[in-house]
């Protein structure tokens, strides 16, 4: 086991280098800093830029290669270089990321499991399961924001109603009440929306082991449904479901930028959104790294898990 984990752990080391290092050329080819630099009033003499440019790894006259050398080797000792204003990425990141982890990771985790629940409700329970689509196909057809913003305007109708201030939702808050009150909104938003992806994922993944051998053998035994398809088919039936939010988690830190405008947060999303309009490459490739690091990380943690639900497996 520990050669098993020992090599997927080199694999996903490798996979997040081959991305990160992607993720910089892209930026490095696609970002301008020099449009950026030159654009500024008053236009700052062409030997300054030359030399700010240089001075920051991002002089687009040094061939590429030579550039990604250099911000390669600080990257793999946690130096992303620097943004355009002079500030290190490094400085940066730490914060940012927090705020993004702080921000989905609880929704992410009680959505996944609300709709781990209404999938096997929805399979078990075919009454429910018109209602639960609809709703479903409603929330994931619905943008973010406008999510975010209907749960707001419920929240401002509570506090009227009820002469306080019940919820908080805009910046982090300060103290550890008043920063989870400010939580709640956008953990409900980020949970609504994985609820209902996994519902729809886990009501198909539920209704195929409905039919499976072991079930049927379990209800011919004499055991109900409920007692049968949860002692002998959830377990089978989380496993594709582990893989799936292992992948989710990496893609949503990326896309939470909506979620944090809405909700005033200053996270990874809004970062890599704002860097990519100021032609920023070093915190373009910093986003791209981490994530490219997180997502298979979380893969490695998801075959741990699966080994955990199926024993034996060799995922």
């Amino acid at each position: 086991m520990l050669v098993l984990l020992v090599r997927r752990c080199s694999s996903a080391l490798i996979l997040a280098a081959v991305a990160a290092s992607l993720g910089y050329l892209l930026a490095g080819t696609g970002l301008d800093p020099r449009a950026r630099l030159e654009s500024a009033r008053p236009r700052p003499p062409q030997a300054a830029i030359e030399a700010e440019l240089t001075a920051l790894n991002l002089n687009d006259r040094t061939p590429l290669h030579t550039r990604y050398l250099t911000w390669a080797s600080g990257a793999v000792r946690g130096d992303f270089g620097r943004t355009l204003r002079g500030t290190p990425v490094s400085g940066e990141l730490p914060r940012r990321l927090r705020t993004s982890l702080l921000l989905l990771l609880p929704g992410t985790v009680l959505g996944a499991a609300l709709g781990v629940l209404l999938g096997a409700l929805s399979a078990l329970h075919p009454g429910t399961d018109k209602a639960l689509t609809v709703l479903s196909h409603v929330l994931l057809a619905m943008p973010v924001f406008v999510l975010a913003v209907l749960l707001q305007l419920g929240a401002q109708h509570v506090n009227a109603a009820t002469g306080t201030h019940l919820f908080q939702w805009t910046g982090d808050g300060t103290g550890l009440a008043s920063r989870l009150q400010h939580l709640v909104l956008p953990t409900a938003t980020v949970a609504l929306i994985q609820a209902a992806l996994y519902s729809r994922y886990q009501r198909a993944l539920m209704r195929d082991l409905l039919e499976a051998e072991h079930v049927r053998a379990a209800r011919a035994r004499g055991l109900g449904l409920h007692r049968a398809f949860f002692k002998h088919g959830l377990r089978t039936a989380l496993v594709p479901t582990t893989t799936f939010f292992a992948y989710d988690l990496g893609l949503l830190l990326l896309g939470a930028a909506f979620i944090e405008q809405a909700y005033g947060r200053h996270g990874m999303g809004a970062w890599l959104l704002d860097s990519l309009r100021q032609a920023d490459p070093h915190p373009v490739a910093a986003c791209v790294a981490l994530a490219a690091l997180l997502v298979p990380a979380a893969t490695v943690l998801a075959g741990a898990a699966r080994r955990l639900l199926v024993p034996g497996s060799r995922a």
